[in-house]
């Protein structure tokens, strides 16, 4: 159940009479819990609670219901109680069907304390009972998520009602429809409508109970808010739509056909306006609503939305930690505080990828605190501000959210205006609407950015030749907000090149053509970062920093990033390099993400890192966000630093036919013992870190064939030879005339090293291994014939790990290892006779503490979670023993020993960079 769901289910038990024993297990039930866990906590065959009328879920919650008066006492019972801290429970709840008690065990949050019927108010406290994962902002933002469902609900009951509504001509005008509503129900609350609950009191009075004028009543309604009130008489507007006020902006011009409604969608819509609007929360109410009107996101209602402290990760370093710091260095000075505050009425913050508009909302209300403060400082607390909307521009893809954006600005600027300046003055100068448009509907890799954004100074020198396909010649620029800055910003789409679409691929083409940099794997959000890098340098000012997926500045795809940064003149001034994306859904803990700041080069400007919170003053950020030069690292096709050569392992290209079952295995080889020698083990990833025995048919040389085994296998033979001729692929086909062979071939009978392709997330090492001779290692997967154990050793290591994670691509989280990147670029000292014998007892030792839980594999012995302690450490003595030869010493994190191992990479590309030039 998603968090939407979760509040609906749980207003719907508020409301039912509370039922002392039932009450624990509708709880869970409304929590998303399955029938088959209810009914064996119900019979007792998992519920652990000690105290009478207690329910307990191990690991989840400890419910206890009691007589009324006694909720103070039973809570404490249930905080005391042993089966509390055994079953580790994560919440306490009391409650007497009056009130209602609820704490997070061993947490600083504050308890729920409240009346029965009103603890639905307080449900997203408890979202971590049905595995969603909070942030705060959801904890406290219980009525957006609430009015999200109710919309939800009244959205898909009237496009059942109106099918034509439902078609891409109309989507459009239901999805401005539904604007118009919110709009309503935050002015009726908001006295901004002069009239308690106006528009809903007016619909039910003056709507049929049948709800078959509801759609009139609603017509001429936004009709009105469209006509001025001296022309109201021509117009004929009815006596009831008269109340309100003329409201503009474009809100409710054109068309003011409203669907229709049916009974249910009438006592919908009239449950949402006794909703309390006045709690609204614009910060990521735009998101949720977006959510209403995309299908795709409606079955994850309430899970998407960037949360307030990411979004500030982006803006805090972008320009608002500035601003704080100017205002700190302004103290009282009058002069300095005004010129401040007219340097924030110059700002302009750009998002063009702004969804909803969040990033737009929350820089405006951080602005405005900070214009307050400016006020509050030179007694001008009534003052109107001066930050224009109209400075917080957007591009969006889609029309509604577009929508949405401009109307959570409008809503922002109202509720800042309500806290800074008061009620009266809020509502004297909100209405009519300013009907101009700064949010622009379009997809921002067709669109201008400098026409929808202008440069803000006539300094601004062109570069016709490499910043657009269409240079604008300088008088066809009108350039506006004279001396302002310009901050670009945003969470653009990441689209890895797995899920991009033909589209997706040819807007990726025309953005990066001309550049002269291979782009066929970039992520799709690669773009925004090249056409904000060609923008800043357009207005040879400015700054940008983005929200991205960290594999843009792994792998191949940080040459894209070098490449922007020396053609464009832009530094990374900062940057979190990389973090676990935590909205607030426990499917999104895998995405990895990195924020960045770029800005125009400048000699002598200060560079940070933020590490666990920390802000790092460093020389430089380099393209993989780490401190270090401006270099990336490029496939070796050998290893650089005396390493022995590592493979692929061999590629049947035989759509499974060459397997053997055990079987099958025993019973070829008691037929004929020669048989043994064609068929191997086959070792592919899953086998190796799974414990899995699968067998092969290898054959090295087809002359090696006796005429009995020929006769044997022909079978498998003839499957290979139709599979291969069928292909579309012409070196496919031409493998057909020799079916008895894998298509690639690197088995060699000798010891070897074995690595996995992908090496998931969670593990904190490469699980490399050790093969016999007769072992076949499967491609993708890599092997090092006659690898040594000191080669093993450093395979095994934290350096080696942190490395490939960096400098090797990902698929989805996972790591993609890949020799040419990760083992031919690994930079090791010179190792000494002694440093081989070192590493390779550390290697013995990490084979032996393998071997002594056998039979348990690799996966469950690596689980993070469950790593045996003799294995970890061995993998400690063995990192220890290599950091050691690196520096002396332990590396402190992840960052250093990735800096180290940058900087002997730069060192020996320089040196052989300089030979090659000689």
């Amino acid at each position: 159940m998603n968090a939407v769901e979760i509040e609906e289910a749980i207003s719907e038990l508020a409301e039912q009479p509370f039922d002392k024993a039932e009450f624990p297990f509708q709880f869970l039930a409304a929590f998303g819990n399955k029938a088959t866990t209810i009914k064996r906590l119900r019979s007792g065959a998992s519920n652990s609670s000690d105290l009478e009328g207690g329910v307990l879920q191990r690991n989840n919650i400890h419910i206890a219901t009691c007589t009324p008066g006694e909720v103070d006492a039973t809570l404490q019972a249930l905080r005391h109680s042993p089966q509390t801290a055994s079953a580790r429970a994560k919440f306490i709840l009391a409650t007497d069907g009056e009130t209602l008690q609820a704490e997070e065990v061993g947490s600083d949050e504050a308890p729920i304390a409240c009346e029965y019927a009103d603890f639905p108010d307080h449900f997203g406290f408890l979202l971590p009972l049905a595995g969603i994962t909070t942030v705060k902002q959801i904890r406290e933002s219980s009525f957006d998520i609430k009015a999200t469902g109710r919309l939800n609900r009244l959205y898909v009951e009237l496009l059942k009602d109106n099918p034509d509504w439902d078609t891409d001509e109309r989507r459009p005008d239901m999805n401005h429809f539904m604007a118009r509503l919110i709009f309503c129900f935050f002015a009726e609350d908001t006295d901004i409508f002069h009239g308690e609950d106006l528009f809903t009191r007016t619909i039910e009075q003056m709507s049929e109970r049948d709800s078959s004028n509801t759609h009139e009543v609603i017509s001429e309604i936004f009709r009105a808010m469209d006509c001025k009130l001296t022309e109201r008489d021509a117009n004929e507007t009815p006596r009831y739509a008269n109340q309100f006020p003329y409201v503009n902006g474009e809100l409710f011009s054109g068309s003011t056909e409203v669907p229709t409604f049916s009974r249910i969608a009438r006592s919908y819509l009239i449950n949402i306006g006794n909703l309390d609007w006045k709690k609204i929360n614009p910060d990521i109410f735009g998101s949720m609503i977006q959510a209403v009107a995309d299908d795709e996101e409606r079955g994850a209602l309430g899970m998407h939305y960037t949360s307030v402290p990411n979004i500030l990760k982006v803006l805090n370093p972008l320009f608002l930690d500035d601003l704080r710091e100017k205002l700190e260095e302004a103290g009282d000075s009058p002069i300095k505080l005004l010129n401040l505050r007219k340097r924030m009425s110059k700002i302009r913050v750009f998002d063009p990828a702004c969804g909803s508009g969040n990033f737009l909302v929350i820089a405006y209300k951080e602005m405005r605190a900070i214009e307050a403060e400016i006020n509050q400082r030179r007694d001008e607390e009534d003052r109107r501000s001066d930050i224009p909307l109209t400075n917080f521009r957007g591009i969006e893809l889609r029309d509604f959210p577009a929508e949405v954006a401009r109307l959570a600005l409008i809503i922002a600027e109202y509720q800042c205006d309500v806290l800074y300046r008061g009620q009266k003055e809020a509502l004297a100068e909100f209405l009519p609407l300013d009907a101009e448009n700064w949010i622009t509907s379009g997809n921002a890799l067709h669109l201008d950015w400098l026409s929808i954004c202008p440069p803000t100074s006539t300094v601004v020198k062109h570069h016709a030749d490499d910043l657009f396909h269409s240079p604008l010649d300088q008088a066809q620029i009108d350039f506006e907000n004279e001396g302002g800055e310009t901050y670009l910003c945003g969470n653009p789409p990441y689209i890895g090149t797995k899920y991009q679409t033909k589209t997706h691929k040819e807007e990726i083409s025309k953005v990066f053509s001309g550049e002269k940099i291979k782009f066929g794997n970039v992520d799709y959000i690669g773009c925004w970062f090249l056409k904000a890098a060609k923008v800043v340098k357009q207005y040879a000012s400015g700054s940008f920093a983005f929200v991205s997926t960290n594999s843009l500045f792994q792998g191949e795809q940080a040459e894209i990033i070098l490449h922007i940064l020396q053609k464009y003149g832009v530094d990374i001034s900062w940057a979190h390099p990389s973090f676990p994306w935590s909205n607030n859904a426990a499917k999104n803990a895998g995405v990895i993400c990195s924020i960045v700041g770029f800005t125009l080069t400048s000699e002598g400007a200060e560079k940070f890192v933020f590490e666990d919170g920390v802000r790092r003053k460093v020389g430089n950020v380099g393209p993989y966000l780490v401190p270090m030069p401006n270099v990336v690292v490029r496939k070796s096709s050998t290893p650089m630093f005396g390493l022995n050569a590592m493979s692929y392992g061999s590629m049947s290209n035989d759509n499974g036919l060459f397997g053997i079952s055990s079987e099958q295995y025993r019973q070829l080889v008691a037929d004929d013992p020669a048989n043994q020698d064609l068929i191997k083990r086959a070792v592919g990833g899953a086998e190796f870190i799974r414990g899995i025995v699968r067998r092969s048919v290898y054959v090295s040389d087809a002359a090696s064939l006796s005429a009995s085994q020929k006769d044997t296998f022909r079978g498998v033979f003839e499957g290979v030879r139709a599979y291969r001729a069928a292909s579309n692929r012409e070196a496919t086909r031409k493998l057909s005339k020799v079916p008895m062979l894998f298509a690639e071939r690197r088995h060699v009978q000798k010891r070897k090293l074995f690595v996995p392709q992908v090496l998931s997330e969670r593990r904190e090492y490469v699980t490399a291994g050790i093969l016999g001779p007769d072992d076949l290692v499967i491609a993708p997967h890599m092997q090092v014939i006659e690898g040594e154990l000191f080669e093993f050793s450093i395979l095994s290591s934290k350096m080696h790990h942190v490395w490939v994670a960096t400098v090797c691509g990902r698929l989805k989280s996972d790591i993609r290892y890949s020799n040419s990147l990760g083992w031919n670029t690994f930079p090791i000292p010179q190792l000494t006779q002694k440093n081989r014998d070192d590493l390779s007892r550390r290697a013995e030792e990490i084979l032996l503490a393998r071997e002594a839980h056998f039979p348990a594999s690799i996966a469950e012995i690596y689980d993070p979670e469950n790593m045996p302690v003799e294995l970890r450490e061995a993998h400690e003595k063995n990192d220890e023993t290599l950091e050691r030869i690196y520096i002396g010493r332990r590396f402190q994190n992840n960052s250093e020993r990735l800096e180290k191992l940058i900087e002997q990479y730069a060192r020996k590309n320089k040196r052989k960079k300089s030979l090659n030039e000689n």
